[in-house]
């Protein structure tokens, strides 16, 4: 009898989910069932991936294998993403991208144009580390893990990254604000300073990369909807010259012209967007 409440209460419960994952209007369930099939798909390539790092561990060329295998997640979730001045994080050099951090789905775009970069060894959380199997699986393809509550150790973890600028000519990939910008302003969060304290250690450039903003995602919403992503490459910043008395200066100048580019891509989100359109964007001043 058990056996048969049990599985009624089931069909009901897949019947209830399924109806709220297909509704044509937002709602809770739906829109979490967005980023935990994101967070799955990821997992479960990581399981078969993880085996095969092992023939070349923490060669930063298996990450590039990996994600061209998360390129079917754009079109599940039929997203656009545009790269602004790509060439310039195409030439074969050595240095620090920095770019602004909004949403987990910051690493689909990373992965999205992680061909035109190349060589890159992305920064990322220790807790991400232990989000196994996938913690596993970016470990083995080079992803340096740093303790963000622990400046010194994370910096000694960054100087011995920044020896895959110089000796292999790859870029590394952190986000600044160490954490994500949650609010729908312009204004980024204040930026740590390890990013340009490495640079200017290796003599070697920032290239600040902007994304625009997710105006199809609205968390107090429940709105996950399809959008069109700019991502914007700046100006290379150079350091030649540079000493560490000039890295908070190199801090504040970055964080402002990334700012500004951000606020105008906003505007021209806004400019691009339905005037019915629902949205949280605002600009700020």
């Amino acid at each position: 009898m058990w056996d048969t409440v049990c599985f009624f209460v089931a069909i009901l419960l897949f019947t209830y989910l399924l109806k709220q994952i297909t509704s044509s209007e937002p709602n809770k369930i739906k829109f979490h069932s967005y980023f935990i099939v994101y967070y799955l798909y990821g997992c479960f390539f990581a399981a078969f991936l993880w085996p095969v790092f092992l023939f070349r561990p923490k060669d930063i060329r298996n990450a590039r294998f990996g994600a061209s295998l998360f390129m079917p997640i754009n079109k599940l979730y039929n997203l656009k993403w545009e790269l602004r001045n790509g060439e310039i994080l195409s030439e074969d050099r050595g240095a620090v991208i920095v770019s602004n951090h909004q949403s987990s789905l910051d690493i689909l775009g990373m992965f999205t144009i992680w061909d035109v970069i190349g060589k890159l060894a992305p920064i990322a959380k220790k807790e991400i580390f232990y989000v196994w199997p996938f913690g596993l699986a970016a470990y083995l393809a080079g992803v340096v893990f740093i303790d963000r509550n622990n400046a010194k150790a994370a910096y000694k973890t960054l100087q011995l990254t920044s020896e895959v600028m110089v000796k292999k000519k790859a870029k590394i990939w952190i986000f600044p604000e160490g954490t994500r910008k949650k609010d729908s302003g312009t204004k980024l969060l204040p930026f740590k300073k390890g990013a340009f304290a490495i640079a200017v250690a290796a003599q070697k450039p920032v290239i600040p990369l902007v994304y625009s903003p997710y105006y199809f995602i609205d968390e107090k919403k429940y709105v996950f909807d399809k959008g069109h992503v700019v991502i914007q490459c700046l100006e290379p910043v150079k350091t030649e010259g540079l000493t560490m008395e000039d890295v908070p200066e190199l801090v504040e100048r970055i964080r402002n012209q990334m700012e500004k580019a951000y606020k105008e891509l906003t505007k021209e989100i806004l400019t691009t967007l339905p005037p019915e359109y629902s949205h949280s964007l605002a600009i700020t001043t």
